[in-house]
């Protein structure tokens, strides 16, 4: 039941288990020797019924993806004799490798069939027969203060069929949970969870679920009661899932009711669905829902169990309060949409254990191997992997190897024990007193180690190894406790370890298990759309709106990945073309080039690349976009770089990245919808409304320039619209007058024109918007090898003296941007 707090999420992690056990003084329970002689009866009869479930959990930590000791575990209740069992959703969501045990010992592969997250039950399903299913009671028999038990799995797996026994301490609990629970004091553990809590009649009245845990808080489980156990696996039976029904409500319960207090108020309706069936039958936020059929609906938990009782395209009445009356209205229900959710299989097989067959574990890229004994567990390893650690599952010791490099094979036998001496004392710093029980040089015909034993007080032993091969040195180190390594067997046992270390490696050996995280330099990137590819490690990772980018080192190459839906009927070639005509219509012809399509595979399916190049200076960017469309989404991925950088690296980038691009299915978000194509809406000509009350003006520019849908300090003195290559700028000034802003500009004219015989301009006088004395200013100037034209107006209205410019950069001069850029120009208006 894996969270020590509410135990409500994924199983538990069998590893290195500690138990303290309490003895507590004092008389047991009066109740104990009245139910003594009446649980073994009812043990008996019900035990063959439950069974213990284990398997290997998802985790995000992906250290412990290889560890055979990463495993999560639950309970099951069988419901047919062919090998149905129902346990909780929080148990096997997400759980691999699914292994079921039964009370005799029997071991079976098993598979999550069905799951329903709301009510935290699901299905998993064996290949058996003759099993013992459990008889169900009902929940109209079940009785507060009824002596009840506890059948489960508990903290560790080898406590399996584990009982408590307790009473009913309470019914209609709601406690976290979409519906009702039952309250005992029966004592549920972390593994409990999916587990039969029974009557004394051998009757399932409910399956475990959750506990209370915090400090001060004592026998406080809960366990879904028998009624919803059975609503959910009949809808599982009839439809492979729950059916929900749909109303298009959000619900909000009274102060009374969230603190636990009766409420004395139904649910606020806090929000109706346009398009839902509440919608349609007229209910209105701020009513408040009092009753669903005849069941009264003042709480959430409420709402939900009263609507369990009817299916979508039922008709259902339905009372609210609007304003000082009740109105009932008929509403014929929805069905709820529900996420779907996938049983995953390890890619080692069915077996839990990935480790099966693997007597050896050691290192490809450092070289090195040894024994790998069942108790041995993986902990921390390094990024490059030069470094790893080991514990022992039962703790009783402790094992690492690190290799450093760029050293000496030719380093002497004393250097090298001084050297291990000093690491060692680096190591365990924390240990004092180390005193030294043996050191020696140990000569081999083939890796000769040097060899330093040391006891530090209490703590236990350190046995340092070291070895020189090939300018690295290998070093391992053993920690033992004191009372371990004081047995002789387990002295030879842990030596045996020890010697068993090679510095060698056998790829051709089926019974050695690799733990090289070496990966030539790459790393593997995989976004939430499956998406997965390699790039150098020395690429750093960012993200933008819609997607995520790459940077090598300098920033000078990059790599831009954007996934959006697939429109119907939308097809690659189509899509490649539009993105294609949106780039070319950025840039003048001489400013930028575009490849044919080619035609190549990625992740399996068709592709096309694209090639291209553009520039506005002096220097051309270019690159190429990846287009393919797989499981309804469409995937570009962009690759720039400066068309300067040619040769081998960026040859290699190019194919590593191609080579390593694959989508996942079952790795995309299981929340993803459609994502809507934004270029696919694009109207370039679209503009919006810009004003500036302050300033007293407004401009009509297209939506797509930056800064046009950007409202804050939306009444600045100075408002800058850009596009690629171009911008308009509104500047406004309540102090300077029209004389002294034109002599302010002549002047800077003049300046630049002296300063860069390149640079020209004229002036003129103008009117503008029909009545508008203006002085002009028409600027060229081979800016960066690509020439500009900026055009200047001065002039006045409304006592505001206004200075607006137009620039735009030749690569980028078609008469569609030209025409954008006097088009928002000439709508500036002014306000009174």
């Amino acid at each position: 039941m894996g969270n020590w707090n509410t135990y409500k999420k994924k199983g538990f992690i069998a590893l290195l288990s500690a138990f303290l056990l309490v003895s507590l003084l004092g008389p047991a329970p009066s109740y104990a020797a009245e139910v003594n002689t009446e649980v073994p009866k009812v043990i008996e009869k019900t035990s063959p019924s439950v069974v213990a479930i284990i398997g290997k959990p998802s985790d995000s930590d992906k250290s412990l993806e290889k560890n055979r000791f990463n495993l999560a575990h639950g309970t099951g209740v069988i419901v047919e004799s062919n090998g149905v069992i129902v346990t909780n959703a929080h148990v096997v969501k997400g759980m691999r490798n699914i292994v079921v045990v039964t009370s005799n010992g029997t071991t079976y592969n098993g598979r999550a069939t069905n799951i329903d997250e709301e009510s935290d039950l699901a299905l998993v399903k064996i290949d058996a027969t003759g099993l013992s299913p459990a008889t169900f009671a009902s929940s109209s028999d079940i009785k507060v203060g009824e002596t009840v038990a506890a059948i489960g799995t508990p903290i560790s797996f080898a406590l399996r069929n584990s009982v408590t026994v307790g009473i009913v301490s309470g019914l209609d609990r709601s406690v976290s949970s979409q519906y009702q629970l039952i309250q005992t004091d029966a004592a549920i553990n972390p593994g409990n969870s999916g587990g039969a809590l029974i009557n004394m009649k051998g009757e399932v009245i409910g399956i475990n679920t959750m506990k209370y845990a915090d400090i001060g808080v004592e026998n406080l489980g809960f366990a879904i009661p028998v009624d919803t156990v059975k609503y959910v696996l009949k809808h599982f039976q009839l439809y492979g899932k729950v059916k929900r029904p749909y109303l298009g409500l959000e619900l909000e319960e009274s102060w009374e009711a969230v603190v636990g207090l009766p409420s004395s108020t139904g649910l606020r309706v806090a929000y109706v669905d346009p398009d839902s069936p509440a919608a349609s039958a007229g209910i209105q936020q701020d009513d408040f829902l009092v009753s669903i059929g005849t069941s009264k609906v003042k709480t959430l938990v409420d709402y939900n169990e009263a609507i369990k009782h009817y299916l979508p395209g039922e008709k259902v009445d339905i009372t609210i309060q609007s304003g000082s009356s009740p109105v009932t209205k008929s509403v014929t229900l929805g069905e709820a949409k529900q996420q779907e959710t996938k049983w995953k299989q390890d890619a080692e097989g069915t077996y839990l254990d990935a480790d099966r067959g693997k007597t050896k574990i050691g290192d490809s890229h450092f070289g090195w191997s040894m024994k790998y004994p069942a108790g041995l567990v993986k902990g921390r390893q390094s990024d490059d992997g030069d470094a790893v650690s080991f514990i022992d599952a039962k703790g009783e010791f402790s094992l690492s190897i690190s290799v450093e490099s760029k050293l000496s094979d030719e380093l002497s036998p004393t250097a090298l024990l001084n050297r291990l001496a000093s690491d060692d004392e680096d190591d365990y710093s924390g240990m004092s007193s180390a005193t030294i029980l043996e050191r020696q040089y140990v000569k081999r015909d083939t890796n000769p180690f040097g060899k330093i034993v040391s006891r530090s007080g209490d703590r236990g032993y350190v046995q340092t190894r070291g070895y020189l091969h090939q300018g690295k040195l290998y070093k391992v180190q053993l920690f033992v406790t004191k009372e371990h390594y004081n047995n002789d067997f387990k002295q030879n046992s842990y030596n045996d370890l020890l010697d068993s270390f090679k510095l060698s490696f056998n790829e051709k050996d089926d019974s050695l298990r690799d733990i090289s995280v070496f990966s030539n330099g790459n790393t593997t990137y995989t976004n939430e759309y499956g998406l997965s590819f390699a790039l150098p490690s020395s690429w750093q990772q960012g993200g933008y709106t819609g997607g995520s980018s790459f940077f090598n080192d300098d920033y000078t190459q990059a790599i831009h990945v954007r996934v959006t839906s697939a429109s119907s009927g939308d097809t690659l070639a189509a899509w490649a073309e539009r993105q294609t005509k949106q780039f070319e219509a950025l840039y003048a012809p001489k400013y930028r080039t575009v490849d044919e399509p080619k035609e190549i595979t990625l992740a399996g399916v068709p592709a096309l690349q694209v090639g291209y190049a553009d520039t506005l200076g002096n220097k051309w960017n270019a690159g190429y976009s990846l287009f393919f469309i797989k499981d309804k989404y469409k995937y570009e991925v962009e690759v720039s770089y400066p068309r300067d950088d040619k040769g081998k690296e960026l040859d290699e980038l190019l194919e590593t990245l191609t080579s390593t691009i694959k989508v996942d299915k079952d790795s995309m978000d299981q929340e993803l919808g459609y994502i809507q194509d934004l270029d696919e809406l694009m109207d370039p000509d679209r503009t919006i409304t810009y004003k500036n009350e302050k300033y007293k003006y407004t401009v009509h520019v297209p939506e797509n320039w930056t800064s046009a849908n950007s409202y804050d300090n939306k009444d600045q003195a100075n408002k800058i619209f850009s596009f690629t290559g171009g911008d308009l700028t509104i500047g406004a000034d309540t102090k300077s007058s029209y004389e002294d802003a034109i002599k302010k500009e002549e002047a800077a004219q003049k300046k630049s024109r002296d300063n860069d015989s390149e640079y020209v301009y004229t002036s003129s006088d103008v009117t503008l918007f029909d009545d508008i004395k203006a002085k002009k200013f028409d600027i060229s100037y081979d800016k960066a090898k690509v020439p500009y034209k900026e055009t200047v107006y001065i002039f006045v209205q409304n006592q505001i003296t206004y200075h607006v410019s137009l620039s735009i950069d030749e690569a980028v001069r078609t008469e569609a941007n030209e025409n954008r850029l006097i088009k928002a120009f000439e709508s500036l208006t002014f306000l009174k």
